[in-house]
């Protein structure tokens, strides 16, 4: 994967409009276009412990508050808190024997950190008998004012979801069309010599008093400015954020809080509702299900090399493409200002673009949810791009063939047995399902669109040859199409002329 720890040099141009690098987009089949972060619906597949791996219902979790009942974390460091046994002497009560007054010894079970040595004992936790489950979490003292406000809400939206409903079923009045003449519903009630309507009056239950400001104020003990400060004993802003009901001031008031649980999810084409990316439901597995994404499916491109670029001259770049799909592709690169309308080419040999009706969007996904449960589509307008190319490019006017992806290939270097009928000033070296395109840069003179301090940037649209492989009713067979992305390359600064 091009740049995963560098900056974003090679760019792709989403749907949205958005720029993403390849290994941050997802490619949807059904669609044919490349989607990102923001086109796709987020939803979430399961919980799990990343320490234990203990894996539980939605229901189960709200219940734990989304925190594991047998992990927790330290409070100085944020590591995982490991169990550590030990033996207590235990003295027992007084007897007249002397083989049962002598001490016995007790297994005991304590917390601690391996990484920042924080143990339980020194926050003055008594051990535990038993290994799991003992540790109590330390009380919020603000849980039944808490607890009082969302019963008192939970009240309100019945209250208002009860007169949503109502609405529903009461009959439209004949005088409500006065409105319209500037007369309101009461007066017309008036006119048409009707009582007045009563006003509703909505029981909602004991109503927590309100917070209300208090003078008292703790004051400040006497010797605050004159007893030294030792900072090592202080806490930190992150971790009294990590207690932000209690934000103990010292180290010794810190105590363990429970390991959150973290959580799987898939991603969802907000167009077609299908899966682009779904992970596996087991804790213990790292594979996917379902994974679209785009470098599985959309020729790589990376930079290989740039010749230093000069005000008025041209300078040679290097560009490496990379075939990833399992069947031969052509690609073509066009100006910037093309269509990105994909097309095919029909039984009688004349090229044709598909719109949306007449892509293969195949049978319903398996994973589609009811849509009671499933999120509501929200369809957002591309955004403009505000890249300005400061360079242009000159393209090749010849097509480059890349063959499939062979990863026995990779091993047994076999050379390039391919004969293609190519311009050797175009592609310059080629290996299995890779090839090195030479392209020309010149940089724009143009003082609105060449900045100084700033790297040149171009641009131009790839289009490249896909084989839609999913079957529907239509077309059995697989569909050959030419689709078309468009592409922002950053290089290096100017160079002064010499």
């Amino acid at each position: 994967m091009a740049y995963l720890f560098q900056p974003e040099y090679v760019q792709y141009v989403c749907s949205c409009g958005s720029l993403k690098p390849i290994s941050k987009i997802y490619f949807c089949r059904h669609c044919l276009s490349i989607r990102c972060g923001y086109c796709v619906c987020h939803e979430v597949d399961s919980y799990y412990c990343s320490n234990c791996l203990e894996n539980l219902p939605p229901s189960e979790v709200r219940l734990k508050k989304h925190k594991c009942s047998n992990c927790f974390d330290c409070p100085c460091c944020f590591q995982t808190l490991s169990i550590r046994s030990g033996q207590v002497l235990i003295k027992p009560a007084q007897s007249t024997s002397e083989t049962e007054s002598k001490p016995v010894t007790k297994k005991v079970y304590y917390l601690s950190c391996s990484l920042c040595r924080w143990s339980s004992r020194d926050a003055g936790i008594p051990d535990q008998t038993v290994a799991t489950g003992s540790w109590r979490e330390q009380d919020n003292p603000y849980t039944d004012r808490i607890g009082a406000l969302v019963n008192y809400h939970k009240i309100l939206a019945s209250i208002e979801k009860q007169h949503k409903e109502r609405r529903k079923f009461q009959p439209k009045r004949t005088y409500l069309q006065f409105e319209k003449f500037g007369i309101t519903s009461a007066i017309a009630r008036k006119f048409a010599g009707r009582p007045s309507l009563p006003q509703s009056q909505t029981h909602t239950g004991d109503q927590p008093p309100p917070s209300e400001a208090s003078d008292d104020v703790d004051q400040l003990p006497s010797d605050i400015f004159t007893k030294p400060v030792d900072i090592t004993k202080l806490t930190t802003v992150e971790q009294r954020l990590q207690h932000p009901e209690l934000q103990a001031e010292t180290i010794n008031e810190l105590r363990p809080q429970r390991k959150q649980f973290i959580i799987k999810r898939s991603h969802r084409c907000r167009s077609c509702e299908h899966n682009v990316s779904k992970p596996d439901f087991c804790p213990t597995s790292t594979k996917f299900k379902i994974q679209l994404a785009a470098f599985y499916h959309v020729p790589e491109i990376r930079i290989v090399t740039c010749e230093p670029l000069r005000l008025g001259k041209s300078s040679e770049l290097l560009l490496k493409f990379c075939n990833p799909t399992q069947h031969q592709t052509q690609i073509m690169l066009l100006p910037l200002d093309s269509s990105t309308v994909p097309t095919t080419i029909t039984a009688h040999g004349t090229k044709e673009e598909i719109s949306r009706e007449n892509v293969q969007m195949g049978c319903d996904s398996p994973n589609l949810l009811p849509s009671a449960v499933r999120q509501m589509v929200i369809s957002e307008d591309p955004r403009p791009i505000t890249v300005i190319p400061s360079g242009d490019v000159i393209l090749p006017s010849s097509a480059v063939i890349l063959p499939p992806r062979d990863d026995a290939a990779e091993y047994d270097d076999p050379g390039d047995s391919h004969n293609f009928q190519e311009d050797p000033k175009v592609v310059v070296w080629r290996k299995g399902n890779k090839a090195v395109i030479r392209l020309h840069v010149l940089p724009c003179v143009d003082p609105e669109r060449t900045a100084k301090d700033k790297p040149v940037t171009i641009g131009f649209v790839m289009q490249y040859g896909y084989v839609n492989t999913i079957a529907t009713g239509e077309h059995k067979a697989p569909q050959k199409l030419d689709l078309k992305v468009k592409l922002f390359l950053t290089l290096e600064n100017l160079v002064a002329s010499s």
